[in-house]
């Protein structure tokens, strides 16, 4: 009897102090709101694209440091040398594990349409000179104030939490360079390597407030491919002089769709899209080539190289049969830097955060999520699942409007659209409180 009573009073002990911790992280991120609502209009009316994020990489850095972590700026070198600008926070609190959490910080080459006051109305050359309207189209402006209202709560809850937090504001998501390059440049050399690794994500169909969480394979490997379908140039009016090599894209075109649907078992989940085409210069001009720009996505590198292999095989088979010379076959190249591996979610780590997020912001908010076919970086920093990563995600849509969007059918504005305007109150809120009851979990 008297072991019985000891145990009951354990756990309403345990329950007593979940409780204590949860009250003030309510409270501590209620407080922070304001000026993390300010920032997050700032960031968004200033985006920058990947690889040149110096503004906002300086704004992320002084607001981290401004909470009293060690901040170290411009972290990360491309494979071509030039200098990432990468953001890392530390903060050390006594003995314990180690936990990384990221956000990005790039923006797209969108013009925004939202119509918000804050809106982007900014314009930047591209590397090749275009000149193109920007956006936080991908809601990484909602990243970046999650990232610092955790960091905020981490600071004021110290006596909660033990071990070290490593806080990084990533570059070039967009582009899919930017965490390899960070790693490139020492990030766990020069910082320390940590236990866990987390990230977030706001998501473009799910109501805010909610909390989705996918275990295992989340997120797809992402592969570029170029071909270049070489023929032999001439006049319009005499094709049998020439081997025209817009009939041979067209065809490689459509037997590229035949991959998935004959060649990848249908338990394997894969996508081969061709993204651009370009070739020719008039009408009555045959040309000597047209390139193609292929996206592959797929969770198993068996499944990558499979698909690899087939494209090249059909572009020199179709070029084959149409009787090109062998000296004008195709060229089909794998980019070795636009390339990221699948998000694989560690399942005990997500099932144990998932525990955090249900005590922090209630059972019915958190949600069991398939995994998608997008693709994200973020699982460059599990070299390859030695570090247990989750990247979770956020609800950004307004209650109303995704209630709406279910009753009519219409969709909603996605990820990447000009119109996609998230709900910034409840996502960063959700946000903040969901990572910092993930770290409070982590490090307790």
């Amino acid at each position: 009897m008297t072991r019985t009573i000891s145990f009951a009073a354990g756990v309403l002990s345990l329950l007593f102090v979940r409780e204590a911790v949860a009250a003030p992280l309510a409270a501590a991120v209620d407080h922070e709101m304001p000026s993390l609502l300010s920032f997050y209009k700032k960031l968004h009316a200033a985006p920058e694209l990947s690889h040149f994020e110096t503004a906002t990489s300086a704004a992320l850095a002084a607001q981290l440091r401004d909470a009293g972590y060690q901040v170290t700026e411009d972290v990360g070198k491309y494979e071509d040398g030039s200098q990432g600008h990468g953001v890392v926070a530390v903060l050390e609190n006594g003995k314990g594990r180690t936990l990384l959490i990221r956000s990005d910080l790039d923006a797209l080459p969108v013009e925004e349409k939202t119509g918000l006051p804050y809106a982007s109305q900014v314009r930047l050359r591209m590397p090749n000179g275009q000149e193109v309207p920007v956006m936080h189209a991908c809601g990484h402006d909602i990243h970046m104030s999650a990232l610092v209202g955790t960091a905020r709560v981490l600071v004021s809850m110290r006596k909660h939490w033990h071990g070290k937090v490593i806080l990084i504001g990533q570059p070039s998501e967009e582009t899919i360079d930017g965490a390899s390059a960070m790693v490139r440049d020492g990030l766990y050399e020069r910082f320390g390597r940590p236990d866990f690794a987390l990230a977030l994500h706001d998501w473009d169909d799910l109501p805010a407030g909610k909390i989705g969480l996918t275990s295992g394979f989340a997120l797809a490997m992402s592969t570029q491919m170029d071909i270049v379908v070489r023929g032999v140039g001439g006049h319009g009016s005499k094709p049998e002089k020439a081997k025209d090599p817009i009939v041979l894209a067209a065809q490689i075109v459509l037997a590229l769709q035949t991959i998935v649907s004959r060649e990848i078992s249908p338990f394997e989940q894969a996508v081969v899209t061709v993204g651009t085409i370009h070739g020719g210069t008039k009408r009555n001009i045959i040309p000597d080539e047209v390139k193609l720009e292929l996206n592959i996505r797929t969770y198993k590198e068996a499944v990558r190289q499979k698909i690899i292999a087939s494209v090249q095989r059909i572009a020199a088979g179709t070029a084959e049969a149409a009787g090109v010379p062998a000296d004008r076959m195709p060229l089909v190249t794998v980019s070795q830097t636009e390339f990221a591996p699948a998000v694989y979610n560690d399942p005990k780590l997500a099932e144990r955060i998932a525990g955090a997020f249900k005590r922090e912001l209630g059972a019915d908010n958190v949600l069991d999520l398939p995994p998608v076919m997008g693709s994200e970086d973020f699982g460059q920093l599990g070299l390859d699942e030695k570090i247990p990563v989750v990247m979770f995600r956020v609800g950004a849509v307004t209650p109303a409007q995704y209630e709406e969007a279910q009753r009519s059918g219409a969709p909603l504005p996605t990820l990447h659209s000009a119109l996609f305007a998230p709900e910034p109150r409840a996502t960063i809120e959700t946000g903040v409180r969901a990572m910092s009851a993930a770290a409070l979990e982590l490090l307790k």
